[in-house]
């Protein structure tokens, strides 16, 4: 090509400069000319890549946060190594071996910054013979000798001094915290005795100073045997006494005296798990090294290391992980299935974006290409754009994403960050080099394979996911339990595409049967487009399907945990509420009615139980079954509010013709089918002696006062029953039915039965008013269904699922009104064309309406039938008993109302955005058409 010239004033030819016509910067032109497109293409641009880098992050810290809620939640003494060995040594053996035992530790996890707890104990209390001390029930208290390191750090000495090394023969010189001493009646300067052991041994104690402890509730204390305080403990037995039990500290030279003090004395060592410093995604290592350091090579070389062969080590640990693991891949669907949802209908509306922007710009790429541009040159043209908008937002997404969700794990955020990245800047530069193909005919038949080979795969997955279950724990989460909902979804998508046009044509000829232009006209575009600027209507259908789908697909296993976690803890308490007392503590009349006439309490059942019963004259000569006494009344309302073991109170009436006839009893089924159907009568012998003679009078599957199918029991009414035997007029439960208050319930257990029973006696340690004495105890469902759903990781996972569902359908009415962004200048154009033959304005907009609005509905009812049909497909290979917290049959069951309330939701949402986007824009675009002309 030759330079431009020109004429100077002699007339030669002068070459004109070069920057006179050297083009303007093709990018520079471009933003310039369309800064609004631009700045909407990097904000759509940032959030898409935000969530992208945003969700792995998510889910990162939320695996973390619940694994480390979860641990901590079982306490320190759960989550510690503990490793015990023969006493052996002094206190500078023990300070060796702990250093040896915390030097092995894994680099996967370590000691909690409070360190080892560490000592040595004696192996069993002795009992103290000294006259004076307190005796709740007249048995003498005993006391324990303990060294633990550190323990002047801890503790603060408020009378005489620290304990040190006494003379052989002398009794032992030990301290005592002041509340214990209080408690048993411990004085300064006492010599404790101890009672004479089978060797003949009775070593003695001398106090010589009290200690407080500022902190009693620190980990430090855990697992030691009352060191801050008096313990309450039981002798054993059917009828248990209880006894003082207290501990003496040492000093550390003092060790062989614990030796001496009863027979299996130990060194002891307590490593507290540093709980901050696990990572979910390196728990299978952790467990490895936990494994070798209890049983593996780390706790072979642990025994060379420390000089004690005897060395064992133990730790709750293992089990832990594995329900931690199992915890993890239970809530693990439900984590991932809305970010899957959200990422489909983000690449819907990416896809959609970039087809606005082409379709903007057809006219400026076909002639490019009709004055010779090449493919490549303007896709690097168009590369350069994206480049400038998208590239800067992305890489600013990103990193704010890391920076606003701190976690060690980068990876996979950048990963997904990039993905959608290089989707957002290659969308428009691939569909604008698809301008340069040449045009073929309509590709019916390859539309057809395409939905086929979709079709295919929706079928496989399905069907594979229904033959094995869910993957086994351990496998890590099931790729096709999350996909098979979206490949559902992806399948009712194009099928709607498919039957859509059919039903909008058919309300149309319905409409043109009718009065009035405005309707058919709507359906009528709605149903076949338009001939110059097709629509893909594909695109935002989808969209709302998998937005539909994910939400009402997650909304149902949300709705199916909490239904079954609510059955699981009635049937656990036996009703709404219930009162289990200890062995010889009975449910008094003043508690009875106090208790039946709390505010919510609809049926409430004294009930007498017990498991030490036997059926005679069976065919094995006696059975030993369990009995439950009540009234019948009472008792059958609570077990038709339960759904478990319901009957007719009618059955169990009679008894009273005289002693010699059959009492009416209800059996449970696994007893019946050992009768046999022997419907005699048959004699019950009760704990105390004497027989009640019995007849089978119906069958029941189960019953509130007990859990199990398969148990074998009998009803018996409360009136006949205790006429004939006093001794089942003393109740020791209590349930009831309806909306209990539990801290009103543990009020009166504690003012009307614990009061009465425990008159005259120490019951507790404790001064808390709340608390209740040892072996009562107070249940009601909502406090069940709270501890049961006590779980931060599927917390985390519910609040992560509705995040997820609101920017799915945020992202689906983006996609709406991308289409109609679309479709707005062709359709600004008829109404133009229309408003000049008389068309109102509000008919205008009504014309808008139907021709938007039917799509969106079609794809909100579609989106819920698929969900519907994704949970019934799917619905058997779920296993909820994780999620629960309690063991139930496996399989989802078909709610139709989680579905409804999703599909409904996201119909209106975007429903209410079509509104208000024609009422925003039809006006101002048909006014501005009326100004400019038709110019489609």
């Amino acid at each position: 090509m030759t330079s431009p010239t020109g004429t100077d004033g002699t007339g030669g030819a002068t070459a004109l400069p070069s920057a006179a016509h050297r083009p303007a910067p093709w990018v520079r032109t471009r933003l310039r000319a369309t800064p609004l497109a631009a700045l909407l293409t990097a904000a759509l641009a940032f959030g898409t890549v935000f969530l992208a880098a945003a969700f792995p992050r998510i889910l990162d810290r939320t695996a973390d946060q619940g694994l480390r809620e979860f641990l901590k939640d079982r306490g320190p003494a759960a989550t510690s190594l503990f490793a015990t060995s023969r006493l052996s040594g002094g206190a500078k053996d023990l300070d060796a071996a702990a250093a040896q035992l915390t030097a092995h530790t894994g680099k996967t996890f370590g000691v909690a910054p409070g360190g080892p707890v560490y000592g040595a104990r004696s192996g069993k209390p002795r009992t103290l013979a000294n006259p004076g001390l307190a005796m709740p029930e007249g048995v003498l208290p005993m006391m324990d000798l303990l060294y633990v390191n550190g323990l002047g750090d801890r503790t603060t000495l408020v009378e005489g001094r620290w304990p040190e090394v006494g003379p052989q023969g002398a009794p032992v010189r030990i301290a005592i915290s002041k509340n214990a001493a209080d408690t048993v009646g411990i004085h300064l300067g006492d010599v404790l005795r101890t009672t004479e052991s089978v060797t003949g041994q009775a070593p003695q104690a001398e106090v010589v100073g009290f200690f407080t402890a500022p902190a009693p509730e620190d980990p430090y204390w855990t697992e030691l045997p009352c060191p801050v305080h008096a313990c309450l403990a039981y002798t054993t037995g059917k009828f248990p006494d209880a006894y003082w039990r207290v501990t003496g500290m040492v000093a550390g030279g003092a060790l062989d005296r614990v030796d001496g003090w009863e027979t299996g004395a130990q060194d002891f060592w307590r490593l507290p798990l540093d709980v901050d410093r696990l990572r979910a995604d390196q728990l299978p290592r952790v467990q490895q090294e936990i494994a070798s350091y209890l049983t593996g090579p780390t706790a072979t070389a642990l025994m060379a290391a420390t000089y004690h062969p005897d060395l064992r080590i133990n730790s709750q640990l293992p089990q832990l992980f594995t329900q931690a693991t199992a915890r993890q891949q239970a809530v693990a669907p439900l984590a991932a299935l809305g970010p899957a949802g959200l990422a489909g209908v983000g690449a819907v509306v990416l896809c959609l974006a970039a087809a606005l922007t082409s379709d903007r710009r057809t006219a400026e790429l076909r002639l490019l290409q009709a004055r010779g541009g090449s493919r490549g040159g303007v896709t690097r043209r168009l590369l350069g754009e994206g480049a400038v908008t998208v590239l800067p937002a992305a890489a600013l997404a990103t990193a704010l994403a890391l920076w606003l969700l701190p976690t060690p794990r980068w990876g996979g955020a950048v990963l997904a960050a990039l993905g959608v990245g290089l989707f957002t800047l290659l969308a428009l530069p691939v569909r604008a080099a698809l301008l340069w193909s040449r045009p073929r005919a309509a590709g019916a038949r390859r539309r057809l394979v395409g939905e086929l080979a979709v079709l295919a795969l929706t079928v496989a997955a399905v069907a594979e996911v229904r033959r094995r279950g869910v993957a086994p724990v351990g496998d890590g989460l099931d790729p096709l339990l999350v996909a098979s909902p979206l490949l559902l979804a992806l399948t009712g998508g194009l099928v709607l595409a498919r039957i859509q046009p059919l039903l909008v044509g058919a309300l149309a000829r319905a409409a043109g049967r009718r009065p009035g232009v405005v309707g058919f006209l709507g359906l009528a575009r709605a149903a076949r487009g338009t001939d110059t600027r097709p629509r893909p209507s594909v695109l935002p259908l989808l969209a709302l399907l998998l937005a539909v789908t994910t939400a009402g697909f997650g909304a149902t296993v949300l709705d199916a945990v909490e239904s079954a976690r609510t059955r699981a803890a009635r049937l656990t308490v036996g009703g709404d509420a219930s009162v289990l007392l200890p062995i010889g503590v009975n449910v008094t009349p003043a508690f009875a009615a106090a208790a039946a006439a709390l505010p919510g309490v609809r049926d409430a059942a004294p009930v007498w139980s017990d498991t030490e019963v036997f059926l005679l004259g069976t065919g094995s000569g006696s059975t030993r079954i369990s009995a439950v006494v009540a009234d019948p009344v009472a008792y059958a309302a609570i077990s038709r509010s339960l759904g478990h073991g319901a009957f007719d109170p009618a059955v169990l009436a009679g008894g009273s013709e005289g002693p010699d006839a059959p009492l009416p009893a209800l059996v449970s089924t696994a007893l019946a089918e050992k009768l046999a159907g022997d419907a005699t009568g048959h004699r019950l012998r009760l704990p105390g002696g004497g027989e009640l003679l019995v007849g089978a009078v119906g069958t029941v599957d189960g019953t509130p006062a007990l859990q199990g199918d398969g148990r074998m029991f009998v009803v018996l009414p409360a009136a006949p029953a205790v006429a004939r035997a006093p001794e089942l007029g003393r109740p020791n439960l209590w349930f009831a039915a309806g909306s209990v208050d539990e801290a009103e319930l543990k009020r009166l257990v504690r003012e009307l039965i614990a009061a009465t029973a425990t008159k005259g006696r120490v019951t507790g340690s404790t001064a808390e008013k709340d608390a209740l004495p040892a072996g009562y105890t107070v249940r009601t469902g909502a406090g069940v269904v709270a501890e049961l759903g006590d779980d931060p990781l599927q917390e985390s996972a519910e609040r992560l699922f509705w995040v997820a569902v609101l920017g799915a359908g945020v992202l689906a009415l983006l996609a709406v009104l991308l289409t109609l962004v679309r479709a707005a200048p062709e359709r600004a154009a008829l109404l133009a064309r229309l408003r000049t033959m008389g068309l109102r304005p509000r008919q205008g907009l009504f014309l808008i309406l139907v021709e938007t609005l039917p799509q969106t509905l079609v794809a909100a009812v579609g989106g819920g039938l698929v969900a519907v049909a994704a949970v019934a497909l799917l619905g058997p290979a779920f296993d909820l008993s994780t999620l629960v917290g309690a063991a139930i049959p496996a399989g989802l069951p078909v709610a139709v109302p989680p579905v409804l309330l999703q599909t409904v939701g996201l119909a209106a949402l975007v429903s209410a955005g079509v509104v208000a986007e024609a009422l925003v824009s039809g006006r101002r675009q048909i006014a501005t058409e009326l100004r400019a002309g038709d110019q489609q």
